[in-house]
């Protein structure tokens, strides 16, 4: 027995090329996202087994991004790129979330 009513979903064109735009600006938000993580995660690694140990020093380390300097950052994102503005706030966190379980996973 069925329970609940599954929608179909039947949009316009306009509303198909919108959704689309959506998805490209999503996707070129979590590409950067994930970019910015692993160059952070590269800038502060260290081989220790490749370090001599007669001269060695430890790099200075820089800061690495998080989960909530990303959320910080999008106002700034909204405020410099205009089209980012027609995306809901709630996606953009759900994008900058997926991008932290992600990059947990990677680890």
């Amino acid at each position: 027995m069925r329970t609940a009513y599954q929608y179909r979903l039947r949009p316009t064109t306009s509303q198909i090329a919108l959704m689309e735009q959506w998805l490209q600006l999503l996707r070129r938000q979590y590409n950067y996202r994930l970019a910015e993580r692993f160059n952070g995660w590269e800038q502060n690694r260290c081989n220790s087994h490749a370090c001599p140990l007669t001269v060695c020093h430890l790099p200075v380390l820089k800061d690495k991004p998080t989960f909530d300097s990303h959320k910080r950052d999008l106002v700034n994102t909204k405020a410099l790129f205009p089209e980012y503005q027609a995306i809901h706030s709630q996606v953009l966190q759900d994008c900058v979330e997926r991008v932290q379980r992600a990059f947990d996973r990677w680890l």
